[in-house]
């Protein structure tokens, strides 16, 4: 068992002789360690370059969905007709709103033209005949399915974030796992507890912890973020659905 004297003795031989291997060669300490260490590190990189780039898309996607939900309620409270409301959401694709929106237009004017008969004349000039609505339930129906639609968009690549947030430490164990493994090893083949034979298993032990953390904990960060922005926006297309249903009963029944 180490004394605190015999490890400052053995750290100071090893700076008469050599530089520190934390100083300088992580790399290198990569490149010689054993295959399914180096296995580990390349899975983990992996899991942690296509986290971050789902989480840079994801981050673009929302702040333009917040931009063009914020343009498109404001044209739709400034409109007086549906049909103006439709001819602005082409220009604003980004937000969920649209979609609803035009999923439960959709509807309205599929019940007006099943309720007028193919072959029946138009209103004379002057006429003040007004559409109505057959069911504002179907338009309730419609407006849902929309936004569980749309919801299910938003939500789209989060579960891989939720997976690296989960599996990644494990992995990561694994790898230290094995370098406390390889550092027994050499402990028996050389029947000394030296630090030059213990520490290189130690330190890729360390690393793949270490890789782990690195991917697990920006993916665990960032899905909680976007899975609170998906709340709201869920949120706001209830909200928006409501207000629909209410213009709709009030124009239409």
């Amino acid at each position: 068992m180490y004394t605190l004297g015999s490890l400052l003795l053995a750290l100071q031989v090893q700076g008469d002789g050599a530089p520190f291997a934390g100083s300088g060669d992580v790399i290198r300490l990569v490149a010689e360690t054993t295959p399914i260490n180096q296995a580990v590190l390349v899975i983990l990189v992996l899991f942690s370059v296509a986290s971050w780039a789902i989480i840079l898309q994801k981050t673009w996607a929302f702040r333009r969905s917040e931009r063009d939900t914020s343009r498109f309620l404001d044209v739709f409270r400034k409109s007086s007709k549906f049909s103006e409301v439709q001819a602005v959401c082409p220009s604003l694709p980004a937000t969920p709103l649209v979609g609803v929106f035009q999923a439960g237009y959709a509807e309205i004017n599929a019940q007006f033209r099943a309720a007028t008969p193919s072959g029946s004349a138009p209103p004379a000039a002057g006429a003040t005949a007004r559409p109505i609505l057959k069911s504002l339930d179907g338009v309730d129906r419609a407006l849902i399915r929309a936004a569980t639609n749309e919801v299910s968009k938003l939500e789209r690549r989060l579960t891989f974030l939720a997976t690296t947030a989960s599996v990644t430490p494990f992995i990561g164990l694994f790898g230290t796992v094995v370098g406390i493994m390889i550092a027994f090893q050499r402990i028996g083949a050389t029947g000394s507890t030296n630090l030059a034979i213990v520490a290189p298993g130690i330190s890729e032990a360390l690393i793949a912890t270490a890789a782990g953390l690195f991917a697990a904990i920006p993916a665990l960060v960032f899905y909680n973020h976007f899975t609170h922005h998906v709340k709201e926006f869920s949120a706001t297309m209830d909200d928006f659905a409501l207000e629909f249903l209410n213009i709709a009963e009030r124009h239409f029944t």
